[in-house]
């Protein structure tokens, strides 16, 4: 097959302009997500020191999408997409905006950080549930993987753009640069929202009006498929044993490698740089065949390259292996995601899409909260060391299941 063939799901889907608008707008407001993300994450090791309250902080901006993310869901199968991303982004831009004030009037304690960070992550289920049903009514059915996975490569983009910005004004401005420019961000955004014209979305006319009647629905029918229920039991395993590595950057660049705002950029843009790779490589393979596969592979991989992260103290030793974690975690979350919204039933979709952003976002909390304590215990390579094991173990016992769970999801 020639590149140019290779590449043509990957090219077809920016001739919808729905699509193409959404992506301009969602890849500029992650980028400087990603600088306030940099931000918060360096802000509360110069102010702490502690990698418990980098786990605790990291937990807070978490930890809510456990407890609302159904809910959040079900609210996404209720109410317009539209109307849900709006509104929850436009509260969102408000944490920004508080981070900046509260810098500039030197008034930021680890204590105010945490609190803002908790009214981000009670927020963030809600805009994430509203972006996962409003991506699909930008491109047609068919086109589902590959706009998915353009989706994440972007976003991928973002990652290690975002901190090489955010690198370059916190050394020149301050870490309230980062704060003010994605508030900037959230206004481009809320603006290249408004001029979608998406198709109606219909909503199903359901008997019981009971939310958390429906938060079960949605429990009850990823438990009962063959394929999205085990693909998401094994991404829980790895957001709890390994995806809290990233929310400990900042200590593994000052502690493990000695460095600073520079270095964190750097660890974090490898990470971005692997995860921009791999969801390109699933965007030009077009459908969704054979991505259960790239799930298991993702899955070892990324024990082995956390492994490779916690055995070295050089720097590009460092660094090549955080890229190597980004291009696994992504291969696998993109994967599950891809497969996910080609396999649910579209007025499920909110709740089952709501459930994967609790395990891909949620979970992580979960992690960050033991992750930090041990990691004080006993340090970061010790503990990230024991999750890797134990996801390997997993894998293992996984394996024999794959051929049935690919059925499940791939229809083969």
């Amino acid at each position: 097959m020639s590149f140019a063939a290779s590449t043509k799901p990957a090219v077809r889907v920016w001739r919808h302009r729905n699509f193409a608008l959404y992506e301009l707008g969602m890849t500029l407001y992650s980028i400087t997500g990603w600088m306030m993300r940099l931000g918060v994450g360096w802000l509360a090791w110069e102010l702490t020191h502690s990698t418990f309250w980098l786990g605790l902080i990291a937990a807070a901006d978490l930890g809510p999408m456990i407890l609302l993310a159904p809910i959040a869901g079900a609210v996404a199968d209720r109410m317009d997409s539209w109307v849900l991303t709006r509104l929850s982004q436009f509260l969102l831009m408000l944490q920004a905006i508080a981070l900046a004030v509260l810098i500039f009037t030197n008034t930021m304690s680890e204590y105010a950080l945490l609190g803002i960070a908790l009214y981000g992550g009670v927020l963030y289920p809600f805009a994430g549930a509203g972006r996962q049903t409003l991506l699909p009514r930008t491109v047609p059915f068919e086109e589902f993987a590959p706009a998915i996975a353009l989706d994440s490569a972007l976003f991928q983009v973002a990652r290690f753009v975002g901190p090489a910005c955010a690198a370059l004004a916190i050394a020149s401005v301050g870490v309230a640069g980062a704060f003010v420019t994605h508030a900037c961000g959230s206004v481009l955004f809320q603006t290249i929202l408004a001029l979608l014209r998406l198709p109606e979305q219909v909503k199903r006319a359901r008997a019981g009006k009971n939310l958390f009647r429906d938060v079960g629905e949605g429990v009850a029918y990823v438990r009962a498929h063959k394929g999205i229920g085990p693909v998401f039991l094994l991404m829980t395993m790895a957001s709890i044993f390994i995806r809290p590595v990233q929310d400990m950057l900042p200590g593994f660049a000052g502690k493990v490698f000695g460095g600073g705002p520079v270095e964190l950029a750097w660890l974090t843009s490898g990470i971005g740089v692997g995860a921009c790779a791999s969801a390109m490589a699933i965007a030009m393979r077009g459908g969704v065949a054979g991505l259960t596969r790239r799930i298991f592979h993702g899955f070892v991989g990324l024990a082995l390259s956390t492994l490779a992260l916690v055995a070295t103290d050089n720097f590009m030793l460092g660094v090549v292996s955080a890229a190597f974690l980004g291009f696994t975690l992504n291969t696998m979350s993109t994967s599950t995601q891809a497969l996910t919204q080609s396999a649910v039933e579209n007025d499920m979709r909110g709740r089952v899409m709501s459930l994967y952003l609790l395990i891909f976002r949620g979970m992580p909390a979960v992690g960050s909260i033991f992750a930090g304590y041990f990691a004080q215990q006993y340090g970061l390579r010790p503990t990230f060391a024991v999750g890797a094991a134990i996801c390997l173990a997993i894998w293992l016992y996984a394996m024999p299941k794959r051929h049935a769970i690919a059925k499940g999801l791939e229809g083969k």
